[in-house]
């Protein structure tokens, strides 16, 4: 059975936001994956860009949405920044893209519900909730024994659990 972890953290403004990409930089090491979910405009790219500068990427990240992915040099390791809003299954198959999940890096994916059935077993799930202004509600679901622990770990630094329950 897989290891799963839940947590729910509320932004109240972009800082707060960024404050969760700066811890879950902190915990990522190579091979990590975040699988990043929302509406337009709920802050898919913000975080991502928040998480790149939080392991060191100093170049300008924006959504990869016609290049598809973007690969970005860190402090620590390689960044591989993916938008799949425009891709089939089959056409995100054919990209190769567990030489990404399975590599040396990082991996973020925006939209990465299109492919999940090509996303790795073992990941980060983050559903971002736009609720007006600044606020967001981001649901994150850790599946594999990293991710789940990454979850309860958060549960300890403001984060809630899925049941609405403060730690």
């Amino acid at each position: 059975m897989v290891d799963t972890g839940q947590a729910v953290w509320t932004a109240e403004s972009e800082s707060d936001t960024v404050r969760l990409a700066e811890l879950l930089a902190g915990m990522a090491g190579p091979g990590a994956v975040l699988a990043l979910d929302g509406d337009l405009g709920a802050g898919k790219t913000r975080f991502s860009q928040a998480f790149a500068k939080a392991v060191g990427v100093t170049a300008t990240v924006n959504s990869p949405t016609f290049t598809l992915i973007k690969e970005y040099e860190g402090a620590r390791m390689p960044l591989y920044h993916m938008d799949v809003y425009r891709l089939s299954v089959a056409e995100a198959d054919e990209l190769g893209l567990d030489d990404y999940f399975y590599g040396t890096g990082i991996t973020l994916v925006e939209w990465a519900s299109l492919i999940e059935e090509l996303l790795p077993e073992e990941r980060l799930q983050l559903f971002i909730e736009h609720l007006g202004g600044e606020r967001r509600r981001i649901n994150l679901t850790g599946i594999g024994s990293p991710y789940a622990d990454w979850c309860r770990q958060l549960l300890t630094m403001g984060a809630e659990g899925n049941d609405g329950s403060a730690s």
